[in-house]
Order: C-alpha cells, then sequence, then structure tokens
C-alpha cells in the first residue's frame, strides 16, 4: 500500500483528538466544571488509550486491519456528537474512555501497516515523516476551534467529520492487508534495571503532556484568552515542541544525555513559572502575547522530555531490545499521562487556574532534581556507543518497529 494514504489518515486522527481535547476543555470550563472534575474526565481517554493497545490486537486479529478501522473509527466518530448531545462530567467520562480505545485502535491499525509496508532502506524517513505529520495535525486540531461558535454544536461535528475522512485512504485501498504480529513483551524489572532515569523520564513525559492536552485550553480559558489566541496558545505550543526536539536531540548526540534532560528540565520550570507569573501579575493586555510567546518556548522543553530520556535508554542496549524497551516506555508514559490531566486538575481545583503553570514547573523541577542524584550512578554514555536521536513516537506500541534504531549496528555500552 502507498504510504501517504497511511500518513493522511493518521495526520485526520490526530487533527480529530487534538481539536476535540480543545474543544472539550473550553466548553467544560464554560461550563462550569470543576477543575478537578474537567482532570478526571480527560484522564478517562488515557485510560481506553492504554486498553486499547491491548484489545485492539485482538480485534485486528479476528476481523482484519480494514474492518477493525471502520468499526474503530465508525465509534470515534459518533462520540463528539454524543458529548454535545448531553453535557454531563459522567457521562463525558465514558465518552472519553470509549474514544480513547477507539483511537489507539485506528493508530494500531495504521502504524503496524505502515510498518509493513515501509522498505527497510527507508524507515528512517518513514519514521520521521510519520512524527512530522503527528505534529503537525495536533497543531492544526487547535485552530479548527475557531470554526463555528464554540457552544454550539458545530465543533463537535467537525470533530466526528474528521474521524469519518480518516476512514477513507483505508478502507479503499485496495492492497492486501498485512500480517498482524503479536506485540513485544516487556519487564517493568527490566526497565528498570536498563535505567531508572529513563523510566521516571517517559513517566513523567507521560504526566506533562496528558496534563497539557487535557487541561490546557481550560487553563488558556480561564487566564482570560480569546478563543483566537487560546487556538493560538495551544497551537504555539505543540509546534514549538516539534520544532525544538530535533537540535536539542541533536545537541545530547554530542554530549552527556543526562545533563541535556536536565537543562531542558531547568529552564522548562522556569519557563512554566514566567507563565504562572505573566498570568497572574501581567495586565490582561499583555498576558495573551506572553502566554504565547512563552508557549512555543516551553512547548519545546516540555515535548523534549520523552524524546531524550527514551535516547538515554536506547543508548544503554544492544539494537535488539530496542522495540521491546521501547514499548515499555510508551506503556508508562500512557500510565503518566493517566494521572496527568487528575493531578493537574487537582492542583488547579485547590489553588487556582494558573497553578496549571505551577504543575508543569514543579513535575518538571521533580525530574531535574532525580537526574541530579542517578548523575554518580552511571558514567555518561561514550560517544561512539550512542545511537542517532530520533524523535521518538508517543503512538501505539506498533511504532515503535518504525524506530530505525532498533536497526543501527553499534558498539556494546555499559550502563
Amino acid at each position: 500500500m502507498p504510504l501517504s494514504p497511511l500518513l493522511a489518515a493518521v495526520g485526520l486522527v490526530v487533527v480529530g483528538v487534538g481539536l476535540l481535547f480543545s474543544v472539550m476543555g473550553i466548553r467544560a470550563h464554560l461550563s462550569q466544571f470543576s477543575s478537578l472534575t474537567l482532570g478526571l474526565v480527560m484522564s478517562a481517554y488515557y485510560v481506553g488509550f492504554l486498553l486499547g493497545s491491548y484489545f485492539s490486537p485482538l480485534l485486528i486479529r479476528r476481523i482484519g486491519h480494514i474492518r477493525a478501522f471502520a468499526a474503530m473509527a465508525s465509534m470515534a466518530s459518533t462520540m463528539p456528537i454524543l458529548h454535545a448531545v448531553w453535557v454531563n462530567p459522567w457521562f463525558w467520562g465514558g465518552l472519553r474512555l470509549l474514544t480513547g480505545l477507539c483511537v489507539m485502535g485506528m493508530y494500531v491499525v495504521i502504524e503496524s501497516w505502515l510498518n509493513s509496508a515501509a522498505p527497510s532502506q527507508h524507515r528512517g524517513k518513514v519514521f520521521g515523516a510519520y512524527m512530522i505529520v503527528c505534529s503537525v495535525g495536533a497543531a492544526v486540531g487547535q485552530w479548527l476551534i475557531l470554526v463555528g461558535d464554540k457552544m454550539s454544536f458545530v465543533p463537535f461535528a467537525l470533530v466526528s467529520i474528521v474521524f469519518s475522512f480518516a476512514l477513507l485512504p483505508i478502507t479503499m485501498s485496495p492492497q492486501d492487508e498485512p500480517e498482524v504480529e503479536a506485540a513485544p513483551r516487556f519487564s517493568l524489572r527490566r526497565l528498570f534495571q536498563v535505567s531508572p532515569l529513563g523510566v521516571v523520564g517517559v513517566t513523567a513525559a507521560g504526566v506533562l503532556n496528558g496534563a497539557f492536552f487535557g487541561m490546557g485550553a481550560a487553563f488558556a480559558q480561564g487566564a482570560g484568552l480569546s478563543d483566537t489566541n487560546v487556538a493560538s496558545f495551544m497551537g504555539a505550543t505543540l509546534l514549538g515542541g516539534a520544532l525544538f526536539q530535533w537540535p536539542m536531540g541533536h545537541y545530547s548526540d554530542n554530549h552527556d544525555r543526562r545533563l541535556v534532560l536536565f537543562w531542558v528540565c531547568l529552564v522548562g520550570a522556569g519557563l512554566a513559572v514566567s507563565a504562572y507569573l505573566a498570568t497572574t501579575m501581567m495586565k490582561e493586555s499583555l498576558i495573551e502575547e506572553s502566554l504565547i510567546l512563552l508557549g512555543v518556548l516551553l512547548g519545546g522543553m516540555i515535548f523534549a522530555v520523552y524524546g531524550l530520556s527514551v535516547a538515554y535508554v536506547n543508548d544503554l542496549i544492544p539494537p535488539q531490545e530496542v522495540v521491546e524497551i521501547s514499548t515499555g516506555l510508551l506503556l508508562m508514559y500512557g500510565a503518566g499521562a493517566v494521572l496527568g490531566p487528575s493531578l493537574a486538575g487537582l492542583v488547579m481545583n485547590t489553588i487556582d487556574n494558573a497553578s496549571f503553570m505551577l504543575f508543569l514547573a514543579g513535575v518538571m523541577g521533580l525530574v531535574a532534581l532525580y537526574v541530579l542524584k542517578r548523575l554518580p550512578a552511571a558514567s555518561p554514555v561514550p560517544g561512539s556507543a550512542k545511537t542517532g536521536y530520533a524523535m521518538s513516537g508517543q503512538g501505539s506500541p506498533a511504532v515503535v518497529k518504525l524506530d530505525p534504531r532498533g536497526e543501527v549496528p553499534r558498539a556494546e555500552n555499559s550502563p
């Protein structure tokens, strides 16, 4: 199957997911959901996401890739409509769980198909293109909240339309479906044996990213930003995360990744505190511009935590273990993402709306301190033993098989 339809399908899924997160955050804030309630609702999505990583391969084995994708996309496209029918936190929580399960199912189909269709000599390029499509799609989804009245049926209907369009490239394919591969097994004990720092880093990255996607739009709305600037803040933060990953990642190829992670978290914590001060102390006319600018820089720090943590772990293991270990790290990321919105909502509910930024600062500060604690435990990885940095996927376990680091021969290294 040509790769462009698969990339188009995943791009549409990511756009729909990003839009739904923002629409729900804004709508819940205007409907006077408490921050804790909204956080719990948003966490339900990631619970479904984790469940989907287990159940989706079973469904695909039973009915095939195309039928499984059609079923998941059809169900996912009904969820936004039902959100608009009844604005109730319990109802929304159930819908979010089902949405997460369906979205994971769509990711599994697309990513396993990409893994099967990508020529071995071009896997790195395909993996990079996939990451770019996901980053840009997530940002584009934020600006689509400007289409129609946010209190109307239109934004939810738009999410449904986007999910429905994602069906076309998959269901119209004349190509044979790929074989269903068993998901790699992993051991949590083995993860901690390889790198406790890596496990803590990816889990914290899940907390940060889950909190941002789940509560970012509600924070921006509560800070007094206009609809346009809510979209700009969210989109700019996501684009900042995409733009800064490459330079920081490649810089870490030639320096101790642990120290790079330390400075990323320390600078990120400082930027988050600055955003908190801007929100609480600046005049309203200056808050919007300040938050958007800080969002670009803050996104660069937040979204680098996962990639740097995964890259550090991959420096410590042989290539044949990359898929297994990366799968485990991805699931640890998902566990952190479940906690992120709820913890952020609890902090915001206890202190105030602006304390969302203090929560982000606290998580990054704790990771920075943990890095300092772990530095004496092992020597820096020598440059000759490092893998090249690659933008890291946060989709289904199937995406880690596309990671070119699993096929690059390199020197052995001891943790």
